[in-house]
C-alpha cells in the first residue's frame, strides 16, 4: 500500500528554464532540504548565495562530451527509482553507496523554442535533451516514493504543500506530477520525432504522435456539455495560439476554431499587394474582400453577407487602424485578429469590453510546410497542410472566351477565399470582393444555388434591384461533375469560372461554358475543406 505522506531531505535540480528557481530552491533549502544540481543549474544557485552539492560528487564521475553526459548514472537512477521499504531495494543502495532522491526538479532543453527559432539542424540536434527526459521518466514511474517538477508554475503549490505536511509530499500530488511530466516528455519526443519525419520529407512516418502544453482549460467545447481545453504544440506560425490578447472575455472553443479559419484564409492576400478583411462565421467566411484600405476592404466584406456577420469573427492582414476599428465595432463582433494595431484602434475597440482583440506580430505563410491531424474513432488523420497557392498555379484557359484582366484578378481572388470554405464551396466574386458564398453542401449545384441566393440577399440589403452576381466570377474548390452548377452560376449572372477540372464530364462543362459565353480557367489543383 502506498504511503500517503514522503519527507524530502533530498532534491536534484537541474533546470534550462530558471525562472522562479533561486526562490524555490531557497526555500527548499530553508527546510532543510540537500540541494544537488548540474552546471549551469548549480552556478545561477552559488550565484544568490545557495550551497548546492555537485552532481559529480554525487556519482563520483566527471561531467563530460559537453554536457552529453552528466546525470545517467546509477547512483542518480538508483536514487531515483529505488522503492523506499523495499529490502531488495534498501540493501542495493547500501552496497553501492547510493543515496535516495526524494524530489526532481527538471525542465528540459529548450528544444521547440530553438526550432521556432529556425535554427539549423545541427543546433536543433544538440538541443535535444536525453539525460532530462531519462530522470523524469524514473522519478515519474517511482512516484510512490519521488516528486517530480517539470514545470516552474507547480513551484508554489508545492512549496505550500511542504509547509502544511511539516516537508513532505503528498501521494496525490506525486500522481497529479508524475502524469504532466510523462505528458511533458510525450510531447517533447512528438516534437522531435515530427520535426525529423519533416527534415526526412516523410509523409506517413509508421509511429505518428503529437501533443500539446495546455494553454488554457475552457468553460467548454463545441457546445455547453463537452469539456474543452485549448493546447499549443509549439509551432511557431502566427494565429490565435501565438497571439497576444489585448482585451475581452475568454476566448471559447468556437472562438479559437473560427479565429484560426479567419486569420489562416486573410493571409492567402499578400499585405505588400493590398489591404484585406475576411468575415468568418462558423468557420465559414462569409465575406472577405480587397481594398486599398482595411475600412474599404471591410466594408467591402461585410456587404457580402451583413447577417451572417453579426457576431462573427474579423480578421486583417494589415495592422488595425483606427478607420477600420469605427467601422467593424458597430455591429457585435466576436473576435479581431490582426498583425498589430494602432494605439487609437486599440483604444476604439476598448470601448466594446466584451470584443477580444488578438495580435500576431505577423501573417502564417500561406506557402509553408505543416501537418493538419483529424481525429476518427480509434486513430486520427495526419495530412500536409494545404499550401497550394494559386497565384503559383499554371491556371488553363479551356474555353472559347479567355477571362479579362479584371475578370481573371477576381477569378484569383474567388479561388484563395474558396480554398478555406467547407466543400462543397462556391464563392461568387466581383471588385475584389465575395458576394455570394455556398458552402458545406451534399451537392455542389445546390452550393451553387445558395451562393447566388445570397447575392440577391446582399444586393436588396444594401437597396439595389440586380443580384450582385450579376457579372461576377466564380470559384470551385473541385470540379464541375456535372454541368448543372455551373449553368446554375451563367443563370445567376456570371461571366467567368476557375475550378480545378478533372471531371470525365469536364468536356460537357466546358460546352456548357462555351454555349453562355463563360471563360472558364482550370487550376489542376483542388481545394477540398471538409
Amino acid at each position: 500500500m502506498p504511503v500517503d505522506l514522503r519527507p524530502v531531505a533530498r532534491a536534484l535540480l537541474s533546470v534550462s528554464d530558471k525562472t522562479g528557481l533561486v526562490e524555490f530552491a531557497r526555500a527548499l533549502a530553508d527546510r532543510g532540504v540537500e540541494l544537488v544540481s548540474t552546471g549551469g543549474t548549480r552556478k545561477a544557485l552559488a550565484e544568490a548565495g545557495l550551497a548546492a552539492r555537485d552532481i559529480a560528487d554525487l556519482t563520483h564521475f566527471p561531467e563530460m562530451m559537453d554536457g552529453r553526459l552528466k546525470t545517467l548514472h546509477p547512483k542518480v537512477h538508483g536514487g531515483l527509482l529505488a522503492v523506499r521499504e523495499n529490502p531488495e531495494h534498501e540493501a542495493a543502495m547500501l552496497a553501492h553507496d547510493i543515496a535516495p532522491i526524494d524530489l526532481l526538479v527538471v525542465n528540459l532543453y529548450p528544444f521547440e523554442a530553438t526550432l521556432a527559432k529556425g535554427a539549423p539542424f545541427d543546433q536543433c540536434v544538440e538541443n535535444i535533451d536525453i539525460g532530462g527526459p531519462a530522470m523524469i521518466r524514473a522519478a515519474s514511474k517511482n512516484h510512490d516514493d519521488v516528486a517530480v517538477i517539470v514545470d516552474p508554475q507547480d513551484y508554489g503549490a508545492l512549496i505550500e504543500e511542504l509547509a502544511e505536511t511539516q516537508g513532505a509530499t503528498r501521494l496525490a500530488t506525486r500522481r497529479r506530477l508524475a502524469q504532466k511530466a510523462f505528458a511533458r516528455t510525450a510531447a517533447y519526443d512528438a516534437a522531435i520525432s515530427n520535426w525529423l519525419a519533416q527534415a526526412l520529407d516523410e509523409a506517413a512516418p509508421p509511429v505518428r504522435a503529437f501533443g500539446g502544453r495546455l494553454a488554457e482549460p475552457m468553460r467548454y467545447g463545441e457546445n455547453p456539455h463537452q469539456s474543452a481545453g485549448f493546447y499549443l504544440t509549439g509551432e511557431a506560425r502566427p494565429g490565435v495560439a501565438t497571439a497576444r490578447q489585448v482585451q475581452g472575455k475568454q476566448l471559447s472553443y468556437n472562438n479559437v476554431n473560427d479565429t484560426d479559419a479567419a486569420f489562416e484564409c486573410v493571409a492567402e492576400f499578400d499585405p505588400a499587394r493590398t489591404a484585406a478583411v475576411v468575415i468568418v462565421k462558423h468557420a465559414n467566411p462569409c465575406g472577405a474582400a480587397e481594398g486599398a484600405t482595411l475600412e474599404e476592404a471591410y466594408r467591402k466584406a461585410l456587404r457580402c453577407d451583413p447577417v451572417s456577420a453579426f457576431g462573427g469573427i474579423v480578421a486583417l492582414n494589415r495592422r488595425l487602424d483606427a478607420q477600420a476599428a469605427q467601422e467593424i465595432v458597430k455591429i457585435f463582433t466576436e473576435v479581431i485578429i490582426a498583425p498589430d494595431a494602432d494605439e487609437a484602434a486599440i483604444s476604439i475597440v476598448a470601448g466594446k469590453k466584451n470584443l477580444r482583440l488578438l495580435l500576431t506580430g505577423g501573417l502564417p505563410d500561406p506557402r509553408a510546410r505543416g501537418v493538419n491531424y483529424r481525429s476518427v474513432s480509434g486513430g486520427f488523420l495526419a495530412q500536409s497542410r494545404d499550401n497550394a497557392v494559386v497565384d503559383d498555379m499554371n491556371l488553363q484557359t479551356v474555353t472559347k472566351r479567355a477571362p479579362s484582366a479584371q475578370e481573371l484578378a477576381d477569378l484569383k481572388f474567388a479561388y484563395r477565399v474558396a480554398k478555406h470554405v467547407k466543400s462543397n464551396a462556391i464563392v461568387y466574386a466581383k471588385d475584389g470582393a465575395t458576394v455570394g458564398v455556398g458552402a458545406g453542401q451534399m451537392s455542389r449545384v445546390d452550393s451553387s444555388r445558395i451562393a447566388a441566393h445570397k447575392a440577391l440577399e446582399a444586393a436588396q440589403a444594401a437597396g439595389l434591384s440586380e443580384s450582385l452576381a450579376k457579372g461576377a466570377v466564380v470559384a470551385s474548390d473541385a470540379f464541375f461533375p456535372f454541368a448543372d452548377g455551373l449553368l446554375a452560376a451563367a443563370q445567376a449572372g456570371a461571366t467567368a469560372v476557375i475550378q480545378p477540372g478533372g471531371s470525365v464530364n469536364d468536356k460537357d462543362v466546358i460546352a456548357a461554358a462555351d454555349e453562355k459565353g463563360l471563360a472558364m480557367v482550370f487550376t489542376g489543383v483542388r481545394h477540398f475543406r471538409h
